[in-house]
């Protein structure tokens, strides 16, 4: 891992486990194996999701590191839509698709919402076509308030959207600007109502503890002001600083225009401030579900796509740069935008670099994700992998537990609720020796 276990400090590198073994590992050497993995009918019973990447944005949030685009016009957003629609196309035709229909559709970004609503409309029909959504359990999509209208709220909804994510961030103008936000708090309330008017039942609001400028006086402002919206469901993240992102690089650079150091919150804080969140989310009647996502009713309210990808499921990821998991071959399409039409164009699947696991691979890879729920049944292990999970990295376990964050019984694993707020740091005792210390990305 790029950041140590003990760091307190904000330093570069990622901190937040997504996936294992870590992207460091995938390669383009293992593509023969992602190819021969679509090639393979699926293991029976495993669901098939879809991811869609929408790389648009109005501008670049000078925390993110995602593969975004700000300055392409509506004649290359066409070439990309119809890039996307040859990639899903291609997909839709491997021996790994089986007729299976899709448990969840998922877009995200970038910036979905960027897309004007006949641009929406014309991409999501398509795709209905090519792989049906009348068995989906959810369709998610992604917004940035500022680029909501309600007639293009009004599409979403007509085209079998089941759930609005929100990327509010924080409602304080000064740092929405300063962190390369789009939108402005006015903007927030406004798609709120109109999403809300159209018919959503199912919004989710992102907050970030730890933004540059954040302080305890506007932190609280922005969980009572999430309270007040009442969404169903809440996702609290922890600022991280990946070497890629523009504070990044300042920082590297030792840049005077942007924030020195020591005025990135560090760890102990943004972990104050979640816990606050989480207390007071508590108390508006939300249950905690996992180290970053509270939920209004977990048994009204799911997030599909995290919970059937931190189960096992296949997940076609498309689009530039976009990773997914098939017949298990983890898989990463090229990332750059030249590369990605191209090999469309050419007729070719787009994939860039792949990772082939084992059996012990996957069994850890959902040990960790599942952990960041706060909770682990032992005996979905022992009839998934013919193991028990805990006695398999009784160590492990034990030093966690000694440690004061998590406890162990008989039946189920559970972090304690400082265990939990931590957990990504933790993670990595459970990595096996080759992964352990190198660089997550």
């Amino acid at each position: 891992m790029t950041a140590a276990p003990d760091q307190e400090k904000t330093g570069l590198g990622n901190y937040f486990i997504a996936n294992y073994p870590p992207f460091s590992f995938w390669k383009s050497d293992f593509l023969p194996d992602a190819h021969a993995a679509l090639n393979r009918p699926p293991v029976p019973g495993t669901p098939l999701g879809l991811y869609l990447h929408i790389p648009f944005c109005r501008k670049r949030c000078k925390f993110c590191y995602f593969r975004v685009y700000t300055d392409k016009n509506a004649k290359d957003v066409s070439v990309y839509l119809d890039a996307l629609l040859k990639e899903v196309e291609l997909l839709a035709q491997t021996p790994c698709v089986g007729g299976r229909p899709l448990d969840f559709v998922y877009f995200g970004g970038g910036t979905p919402s960027y897309l004007s609503a006949d641009q929406l409309r014309g991409l999501m029909t398509r795709l209905k076509e090519i792989m049906p959504w009348d068995q989906t359990r959810e369709v998610a999509f992604e917004c940035e308030p500022g680029t909501l209208q309600k007639h293009k709220l009004e599409a979403l909804k007509e085209v079998g959207v089941t759930r609005l994510s929100l990327g509010v961030e924080n409602f304080k103008p000064e740092i929405l600007q300063y962190n390369g936000r789009a939108h402005l708090e006015d903007e927030v309330y406004r798609a709120y109502g109109w999403a809300r008017e159209v018919g959503f039942d199912q919004i989710n609001i992102d907050l970030i503890a730890g933004m540059v400028g954040e302080d305890w006086a506007n932190w609280r402002e922005c969980v009572a002001k999430t309270i007040k919206l009442d969404p169903e469901c809440v996702t609290v993240y922890q600022m991280e600083l990946p070497y890629n992102t523009r504070f990044s690089k300042s920082l590297q650079m030792h840049d005077a225009d942007e924030p020195p150091p020591g005025s990135i919150a560090d760890w102990p804080t943004k972990r104050a401030w979640v816990q606050y969140a989480f207390d007071e989310f508590v108390k508006a009647g939300y249950e905690v579900t996992s180290a970053t996502t509270v939920m209004k009713d977990p048994k009204k309210t799911h997030f599909v796509y995290r919970e059937a990808l931190w189960t096992g499921a296949d997940m076609f990821g498309t689009g530039v740069a976009s990773f997914g998991h098939v017949n298990g071959v983890h898989v990463q399409n090229v990332d750059t935008w030249e590369a990605y039409i191209d090999k469309l164009d050419r007729g070719e699947i787009p994939l860039g670099r792949a990772f082939p696991t084992s059996e012990r691979d996957r069994l850890i890879r959902e040990l960790v994700l599942q952990l960041k729920t706060g909770h682990l049944e032992r005996s979905y292990f022992t009839r998934k992998f013919g193991v028990d999970a805990v006695d398999e990295f009784r160590p492990a376990f034990d030093q966690l537990a000694a440690d004061g964050w998590l406890t162990v019984t008989p039946a189920a694993v559970d972090t304690t609720p400082a265990g939990l707020l931590q957990i990504d740091r933790h993670l990595p005792v459970l990595f096996d020796p080759q992964y352990v210390g190198q660089r997550y990305t």
